[in-house]
């Protein structure tokens, strides 16, 4: 039987593969995932450290052209990454994430991504902390250097809410956490936030705007399949935030194209507002494997700057 919380073993298992995520990109910088990790977040973290002729698979965008003009000669500015940059992780821990009609529930893709990510943080020597919200609260994990702030907040993840902690969707506290996350972190702090976002989400562009002024950041929403798309399944009872129980004929085309049509208008005005605000987003489906979704978002993103 699945668990709606993630195990704390797992989650910290998931450290070796985190590896071959290609995050730690300072010391495999000639790997499969070389600088994937700094690529996408180029402009953060990143100091001056010489300028060297050009090479075959230089990012031209680096090229320094006074003295390419001065010598005649490609030239091209190399830059290292800067050490223990904050990487803050905020998830929505809500008892609407206690959902998954196929692989597993939100909750756990949700850890299984906040923690792939941590660990790959961590092995790029980047202070890790988070958030925690949606439950009674919100839960802050000060960055810290080695395995302690990250340790904590996998710990949070993975104990169930006590009594009470569970109830409320915490659709406001998004925002809170965000307003929290943007006077708490240092600047130029990579910013992870993993939650649902299958709501209306005006109310989180002004403070996503303040945060994306200073921090890169990258929203991850945690689908289920039946989101998008409800199965017919015949005339079903639903349970309403409100506790009102609601039948549906999910047999019915209209109904289903209206439900699909909802969802469709949803996420296209939040990949609207990413685009406005200059944010990544990487959505995670509960069915799908999260570390190749993980990889071939950032592979996505890298390829999406590359263009611009």
């Amino acid at each position: 039987m699945m668990s709606l919380q993630p195990h704390l073993d797992d989650l910290l298992e998931l450290r070796h593969k985190a590896r071959t995520l290609g995050l730690a990109s300072h010391h495999l910088v000639n790997s499969k995932f070389s600088g994937l990790y700094a690529s996408v977040f180029r402009g953060f973290g990143l100091d001056f450290e010489e300028v060297r002729e050009y090479r075959d698979g230089d990012d031209i965008r680096n090229m320094d052209w006074n003295v390419t003009a001065r010598t005649n000669l490609p030239h091209m500015k190399v830059f290292k990454e800067e050490r223990e940059r904050e990487v803050m992780i905020c998830v929505d821990a809500g008892a609407h994430m206690n959902f998954g009609t196929r692989g597993t529930f939100k909750s756990v893709q949700a850890a299984r991504a906040a923690a792939l990510l941590g660990w790959a943080a961590n092995n790029h020597h980047d202070r890790v902390g988070g958030l925690l919200f949606g439950r009674e609260g919100i839960e802050y994990f000060r960055p810290e250097r080695g395995r302690r702030g990250l340790w904590r907040l996998l710990h949070g993840l993975s104990r169930a809410p006590q009594e009470g902690e569970a109830g409320a969707r915490g659709q406001g506290r998004i925002a809170d956490a965000l307003v929290k996350l943007a006077k708490g972190s240092g600047t130029g702090s990579l910013v992870f936030v993993i939650g649902e976002f299958n709501r209306d989400c005006a109310d989180l562009e002004r403070p996503l705007g303040h945060l994306r002024q200073r921090h890169s950041v990258m929203l991850l929403p945690v689908d289920d399949p039946a989101d998008s798309e409800i199965p017919a399944m015949g005339r079903v009872a639903f349970r309403t935030l409100s506790g009102e129980l609601l039948e549906v004929d999910t047999d019915e085309p209209e109904g289903r194209a209206a439900y699909a049509g909802g969802w469709e208008g949803r996420r296209r005005e939040l990949l609207n507002m990413t685009n406005r605000l200059g944010i990544s987003l990487q959505p995670l489906r509960t069915n799908e494997d999260v570390h190749r979704a993980l990889a071939e978002g950032l592979q996505r993103s890298r390829s999406v700057r590359a263009a611009v």
